[in-house]
């Protein structure tokens, strides 16, 4: 899947966790484009900041995880040492060997095969608190089986009695949501309901602190790093990136820059749709079933986005890392483009 940070492995994972860095950088994608024409200013530093902040308070409540510190000074240090907002985290590192295809589809069994005592599961396991209307959720589920007493899906955001947890494969071609029974087998040595448990652990966390904050905190993934028998939350946790969330019922995540282009570049995300349609269930790029590419953004919704990113860290965590507007502030430019 693409990425728009880097990896810097510091020591291989061989009979136990490696070590490495995430370098965040301001490059964005959404819909699974890879790196879009623009950067947004200050976006690394805000997400890098708000998964070491995240990371911490997980710590906190006794929620396993790689995360090993922020790098300052060429030092890995806590995220109170730092003085400026951070750019690189220092985390565990579990291998990630290729996964082969057959005639019968995906070799999870060769992957696991190849595994160390520290792996990546094969995995993303995402929580939904609510629907908003682009969620995919409301093509899969009737009403009724998310646990609501209704027949439709309403227009706008539904507010869910109980989270809802799925699974999602990590490394086919394209990601596609599993049933449990085929989850619990593409996570191996894995036991699915501890990781759901672990899931449900971070939801609760990241829930709370969002309430904290004044935000809503709609849905997010995680990634598990199995390790000795021991399960840790990997990746980057709760950021704007990989989790919704809403203030004041604006958006203040990436949801506003899939927003924009669903609403100013719709003939590209249309053609991204039906390139991936194209490609289901083949070994295909799906990149390369797709007839267009998207646009450069005005300096105006760029500024916003990293207006948003920046004054949404400083609320979310209560301290000034960028010299950025209020959140009522860049919330309300957002909702103006």
């Amino acid at each position: 899947m693409p990425s728009v940070k880097e990896i810097l492995v510091d020591e291989e994972p061989t009979d136990g966790p490696g070590r490495g860095r995430f370098r965040f950088t301001d490059a964005y994608s959404v819909f699974d484009w890879g790196e879009m024409p623009d950067a947004v200013s200050h976006k690394g530093a805000a997400l890098c900041t708000m998964g070491a902040f995240n990371f911490t308070i997980l710590e906190v409540n006794e929620v396993p995880t790689h995360y090993r510190g922020v790098v300052v000074d060429d030092e890995v240090r806590p995220l109170a040492a730092a003085d400026d907002p951070p750019t690189e985290m220092a985390v565990a590192l579990g291998t990630r060997p290729p996964l082969p295809r057959d005639d019968d589809g995906y070799d999870y069994g060769a992957y696991h095969a190849a595994t160390g005592d520290a792996y990546v599961v094969p995995l993303e396991v995402v929580f939904r608190n609510a629907v908003p209307p682009a969620s995919s959720l409301r093509r899969r589920y009737a009403p009724r089986e998310a646990g609501l007493d209704r027949e439709t899906w309403p227009e706008g955001t539904v507010e869910l009695p109980d989270p809802v947890v799925e699974f999602s494969t990590k490394f086919e071609a394209q990601d596609r949501y599993l049933d449990r029974a085929e989850a619990a087998r593409i996570a191996g040595r894995a036991d699915l309901d501890r990781v759901e448990t672990l899931a449900g652990a971070v939801n609760h966390v990241l829930t709370d602190r969002a309430e904290r904050a004044g935000m809503t905190h709609l849905d997010g993934k995680i990634e598990v790093l199995a390790s000795d028998g021991g399960l840790y939350v990997a990746d980057v946790a709760g950021t704007f990136d990989e989790n919704r969330y809403t203030y004041d019922g604006q958006p203040i995540s990436k949801e506003v820059l899939r927003e924009y282009h669903r609403e100013h570049q719709s003939e590209w995300v249309q053609a991204v749709e039906r390139a991936k349609a194209a490609a289901r269930g083949t070994d295909d790029d799906w990149h390369a079933h797709c007839d267009r590419s998207p646009a450069p953004l005005p300096d105006a919704a760029v500024e916003a986005a990293s207006d948003l990113y920046a004054a949404g860290v400083n609320h979310y965590t209560d301290e000034a890392w960028f010299d950025a507007p209020s959140l009522d502030a860049a919330v309300r430019a957002a909702a103006a483009l």
